[in-house]
């Protein structure tokens, strides 16, 4: 019967003579990304800047020159209009109406009206108001979560394996995470709370594929006493690669429908998730694993070197 190999069963692939490549790859991405955080920017959602999002569904294909015009002689400001779904669905996006919530909502009544009146039938399915001050709130708890998963993992990390194993985790994650935002900022995709859980599935995501392969290198540095650190990575590394790359790509095609059938809802968290499982992934091989060998090969090789000597000590002493 015929069977889908996307790795050999046996692997023996050298990862750990590219860490350097792949560690100044991943500094440079990352860089790069926090300088995009800054310029352009992100464009960020309804959640975070505050306005108005209308979701429209029109009785014939929209005519989007007609409907600026209507829109922008209300006087409220930037109005972005955006197909999505079929070419009757409109989405609506208005600026943030000062600081008063209620203007916010009577901005939102008129808009509803007007798109009634002009257009008979018209079905609004979505009307999302938020303030100034609650976006501010969103965007600090949208911060405050990133930052306790970040936290709570480290510490589990920490406690389930051995300093190092955390620390590179940690600088991974933070790797990833700056990378997914920089994404953000190159796609102008909104970045609002959407995003913000995609970014925290990734993080979620990311950390289990690197438990997986600390879990084999703690068992082989247990089973290979003499192997160089080097190679014992490299083969964890490759004992894994096979589950590492099928959960990757069954999570990457899942994802896909989501990203072009899902509706400007869903596709923000979908596309981010597909550039997620990219980037952890390919961190999972080339990033973690290469940080435990840099920040902790004399560490644990004393601590293997007192382990062997403790279980000695009791055979040396017998008569």
């Amino acid at each position: 019967m015929f069977r889908l190999r996307l790795v050999p069963d046996k692997t023996n692939i050298k990862f750990m003579k590219g860490r350097f490549v792949g560690l100044a790859v991943s500094a440079f991405l990352s860089i790069a990304s926090a300088i995009l955080f800054f310029y352009p920017g992100l464009n960020y959602g309804i959640d975070f800047r505050g306005g108005i999002l209308m979701e429209a569904r029109l009785q014939q294909p929209a005519d989007f020159p007609a409907l600026r015009s209507l829109l922008g002689g209300m006087n409220l400001g930037e109005v972005a209009l955006q197909e999505f779904g079929s070419p009757r669905d409109v989405l609506i996006r208005i600026e943030r109406q000062g600081d008063d919530d209620a203007a916010q909502n009577q901005a939102a009544q008129r808009v509803r009206s007007e798109l009634t009146a002009a257009y008979p039938g018209t079905e609004v399915r979505r009307v999302e108001v938020v303030g100034g001050k609650i976006s501010a709130e969103l965007f600090t708890s949208g911060l405050m979560a990133v930052a306790i998963s970040l936290a709570g993992i480290a510490i589990y990390i920490w406690f389930r394996f051995e300093w190092m194993f955390a620390a590179a985790a940690l600088i991974t994650l933070l790797l990833d995470i700056t990378k997914m935002i920089g994404f953000y900022a190159v796609t102008q995709l909104p970045f609002g709370l959407t995003a913000v859980a995609a970014v925290l599935t990734i993080i979620g995501y990311s950390i289990n594929d690197k438990v997986v392969v600390y879990d084999r290198m703690r068992e082989n540095l247990r089973k290979y006493k003499t192997m160089p650190l080097r190679e014992l990575i490299d083969l964890s590394i490759n004992e894994t690669l096979s589950r590492t790359i099928f959960t990757s790509v069954t999570t990457f095609l899942a994802m896909i429908p989501l990203a072009f059938m899902g509706g400007e809802a869903v596709e923000v968290f979908a596309i981010g998730m597909l550039f997620g499982i990219v980037v952890g992934t390919s961190s999972s091989i080339f990033i973690a694993a290469p940080l435990v060998l840099l920040t902790g090969e004399k560490w644990l090789r004393r601590q293997k070197a007192s382990e062997t000597e403790a279980k000695s000590a009791p055979a040396a002493q017998r008569p």
